[in-house]
């Protein structure tokens, strides 16, 4: 996977990058956890997303948010970092101008910042977000909600209530033509340490469920 450095809005990112020479190979952006709590794009659930969406053909990236890594700038509460996913997507469709899909995955602090990018980006199709940070963060900005998705959370995470979630999922479901699946991971927490297939598995069988 070609280490890549792009521009981003307050100097260069690094990412990783698989490209599928497709000419309408779908694309997929991967958003780490928060960086404040050590969250990198080598991230073992980014890293198993990543290779996930390459074994199905997507074009797909993992980048470091400003100030992780190599990345350059100083974390920025969010703000900044929604402009650094948009610049990512930028760059990818830059080399997937045909892109037939084009998806957005997140865990915690990555998931909010993917789906603030949905309300920005109106060609993201679908979303998969991984411990969404429901309890900390404010959602209301998905009203309405642009696109379907999974949420996947563990029924033991004592960052995010699992309740949060399950709130979210249905206030997000009660908006038209939206179908968000809610998928609950017995026994994990915020982590997922042992259950790091069994998120891989569930999210395979959703994008698979969306290709049907």
């Amino acid at each position: 996977m070609p280490e890549v450095i792009f521009n981003g809005p307050e100097g260069r990112l690094e990412g990783r990058y698989h490209h599928n020479p497709a000419d309408d190979s779908p694309v997929a952006l991967i958003l780490h956890p928060n960086p404040q709590q050590g969250g990198t794009m080598n991230n073992k659930l980014c890293f198993n997303l990543f290779n996930l969406f390459k074994e199905r053909g997507y074009s797909v990236m993992r980048f470091n948010f400003r100030g992780v890594g190599r990345s350059q700038g100083i974390y920025d509460h969010g703000i900044g970092e929604l402009s650094d996913a948009a610049s990512a997507l930028d760059w990818m469709q830059t080399y997937n101008a045909n892109a037939r899909e084009t998806w957005v995955a997140g865990y915690s602090f990555g998931a909010w910042i993917g789906m603030q990018l949905l309300m920005r980006r109106p060609e993201i199709d679908g979303f998969v977000s991984i411990a969404a940070p429901a309890s900390e963060y404010d959602f209301t900005f998905l009203a309405p909600c642009p696109s379907s998705g999974i949420l996947v959370h563990g029924t033991r995470d004592e960052n995010i209530p699992a309740n949060s979630v399950s709130k979210l999922s249905d206030k997000l479901n009660a908006q038209k033509g939206i179908d968000v699946d809610l998928c609950l991971i017995e026994g994990a927490d915020h982590y997922f340490a042992k259950q790091q297939e069994d998120v891989i598995r569930h999210t395979r069988a959703y994008l698979d469920k969306r290709k049907a």
